[in-house]
This record gives C-alpha cells, sequence and structure tokens, in this order.
C-alpha cells in the first residue's frame, strides 16, 4: 500500500507542517514521530509532565435505541452492569466459535439507549460487520470512523492543560464528561494508554484542528510536546499493556492474555463464552508475561524464548528499549509452568540475549495519581 492509498486523520496538515515521521498504521498514515524529540524525550515528556498525541485513526462506532447497552453487553466480554453511565469500560469482541480476540475497545456507555464504540483502526469495519449480524430490529449501528477525531492528553501535567482551556478535570477513572469546547460538542474521557494520568477527547472531525492548536498552546507553559505513535508504543510496553496483533488476535484468548479481568464470566452469554470457560477451567493455555533484558539486546516480536536447558517455551510478542529503565523489555507468550523470576533466553537475530520473566508493569504506573 503506498501513501496515497492511506487514510489521513483530521489533523494530517498539522503533523507535516512539523515535518513528523509519518508511517502506516492500520491503513493510516499517521506521526510516529517528531524532529527535535524523537520517541526518547516524547517518551519522557509524558511521564515528567505532559504530551498530546493525535489517535484519530482509532474507530468510532454507535449503537442506538432500545436496549442498546443490553445488546453491546451480549456482544463483548466485560460486563457493562458493572458500571453505570457516564462510563467507559474496556472490553473485547471475540469470535464465537475460537475465543479468539476480533478486537479490543473502549465502549462509552452513554444511557441504556446509546452506547459509542472506540475499537482499533484496522479493525472497526469488522467489529461493526459482526455487530450488524446479531442487531436486533429497533437498533441503530452506525461506522462512525471518519465523523469524531481522537486526541490524547498524557502526563502528570494534563489537568492543568485542559483546565486552561476551560475543560473539565479531576473526574474518576474511567469516566467521561460529555461537554462543549468554544461551543462545540466534545467528549472528555478519564482514559489513556500510556500508564499515566491524561485525559482522551473525542471532537467532531472538523473540529479537531483548532483543539489541537489550542493543546499545543496549553501545554507550552509545561515544556509539552506533540508525541507519536512511537513513543504511544514504549509507554503501554512499559506498563504491559496489550496490543491486538501482538498480545491479542485471532490465536491469542483473552486467557492467554491475562485479560480475564475485562471478562464478565457471570453474564449469561457473550459471544466465545462457552470456550473461553472450557479454556479458563483446563488451565493448560500459555500466558503473557514480561521479560526484563540483562544486560545489552533489543528484543522484537517474534524472537524466540528459551528455557535455562535450551528448550523453545514461547515467543515475543513486542519488544524494545523502556527509555525509563535504559534496558530491554519485552512482553512474551510463554508455555504453562513458567514461573516469575526464571530465567529465560531470547534469540535477538541469533544472539542468545538474557532475560528475567516477570511481571509487568516495569515501571511504577501514574495513571490513578
Amino acid at each position: 500500500m503506498t501513501e496515497t492509498d492511506l487514510l489521513t486523520s483530521p489533523l494530517h496538515s498539522r503533523h507535516t507542517a512539523l515535518s513528523a515521521k509519518m508511517a502506516d498504521f492500520g491503513g493510516w498514515l499517521m506521526p510516529i514521530e517528531y524532529p527535535g524529540g524523537g520517541v526518547l524525550k516524547e517518551h519522557e515528556a509524558v511521564r515528567e509532565r505532559v504530551g498530546i498525541f493525535d489517535v484519530s485513526h482509532l474507530g468510532k462506532a454507535v449503537v442506538r435505541g432500545p436496549g442498546a447497552a443490553d445488546f453491546c453487553n451480549s456482544c463483548f466480554t466485560n460486563d457493562l452492569r458493572k458500571v453505570s453511565p457516564p462510563k467507559a469500560q474496556y472490553t473485547m469482541c471475540c469470535d464465537k466459535e475460537t475465543g479468539g480476540v476480533v478486537d479490543d475497545l473502549i465502549q462509552y456507555y452513554k444511557s441504556e439507549d446509546e452506547v459509542f464504540l472506540i475499537p482499533n483502526a484496522a479493525n472497526t469495519t469488522e467489529v461493526v460487520r459482526r455487530m450488524r449480524e446479531e442487531l436486533p430490529e429497533g437498533l441503530e449501528l452506525l461506522n462512525q470512523h471518519k465523523e469524531y477525531a481522537v486526541i490524547a492528553v498524557q502526563g502528570p501535567r494534563s489537568d492543568e492543560v485542559l483546565q486552561a482551556l476551560g475543560l473539565p478535570t479531576g473526574h474518576e477513572y474511567m469516566s467521561f464528561d460529555s461537554t462543549e469546547w468554544n461551543g462545540k460538542p466534545l467528549t472528555v474521557c478519564r482514559t489513556g494508554y500510556t500508564g499515566e494520568k491524561g485525559y482522551e477527547l473525542v471532537p467532531r472531525w472538523e473540529d479537531a484542528e483548532a483543539l489541537w492548536d489550542a493543546l499545543v498552546e496549553a501545554m507550552k507553559p509545561y515544556d509539552g510536546m506533540p508525541c507519536g505513535l512511537g513513543a504511544r508504543d514504549t509507554l503501554r510496553t512499559e506498563m504491559g499493556y496489550a496490543l491486538h496483533g501482538h498480545e491479542l488476535s485471532m490465536d491469542i484468548t483473552p486467557n492467554m492474555a491475562r485479560a480475564g479481568w475485562a471478562v464478565g464470566w457471570n453474564k449469561d452469554d457473550f459471544w466465545g463464552k462457552d470456550v473461553l470457560a472450557a479454556q479458563r477451567a483446563e488451565k493448560s493455555c500459555p500466558l503473557s508475561w514480561g521479560l526484563l533484558v540483562e544486560g545489552r539486546g533489543i528484543p522484537r516480536a517474534e524472537c524466540v524464548v528459551k528455557d535455562s536447558e535450551g528448550k523453545e517455551i514461547g515467543v515475543v510478542t513486542s519488544g524494545t528499549m523502556s527509555p525509563t529503565l535504559r534496558k530491554g523489555i519485552a512482553l512474551a507468550l510463554l508455555d504453562r509452568g513458567v514461573k516469575e523470576g526464571d530465567s529465560v533466553t531470547i534469540d535477538v537475530r541469533g544472539r542468545e540475549v538474557a532475560a528475567t520473566v516477570t511481571k509487568p508493569p516495569f515501571v511504577e504506573a501514574g495513571v490513578h495519581d
């Protein structure tokens, strides 16, 4: 796929004006890093101060009508009845037959009759397709991928940045406000993908540029930075957060990814419940772990992991150099029986790199500060 075939966000002109390094991300041409910062400095800005991300490539869809919340609850893994409006909830869309993860997403529980969904960019069409096949009469399901933008404001100074724009702050984690900015509708949700305190703002597509410009100005007193998806990846990997296509996939179930906390096991039904419950009871599937590299070496996805006797025990699903620790870290799918503290080796381009099995996060989270 060439750059001309890729979709672009409503903030594309802002990224090109800043000479951002752009790349294909889920079929969208998105900023990976900006000059003058780069991944390391952008990562540091979020951990220590504040950064803003354009994540408008993420999907958007809405289910409306009587029983919209019940319908979503019958499709996705998590139990929407554990929360009440206006709350957002992490959940997964699983395959009915295999329990594999079609996508992980955030559902914004607006009311019994309206749920707003934010799936991953590349999977939005498939999630909507599967829902439409089951959609009860009287419900409306709309793919709104290019009707809304998403801007993430992340870091310890995120409150001050939003307050400078007169936006609501300080609400409970995973709750959201439906508000206005400059007379335009805006959703402000206390969510993020970095492990730091932060918010995700959902403006209309046509309002995104003005909001981005205002945020850039508001974060200058705090030495904030525009951040690309490269820093977003290092930040989420330090937290051990799953990325679809890596830690979650059609071949990696919620059980394998240790995402059972996002499964409503006591619900009457959801897609894939029977097969997932059977797998959970069997306790034989491989599990996701963290790997902390000892010495030099940066693991990458697909690197083979071996135990102390040289036996293959799994594969790296995500790997990077941790800007905070200055060490290589990885998430890996490892055989059942592996324990925290075990010594392993990772085959990095033919070189054996020593690592220790650990439970993420690799650094202390600040998301609830």
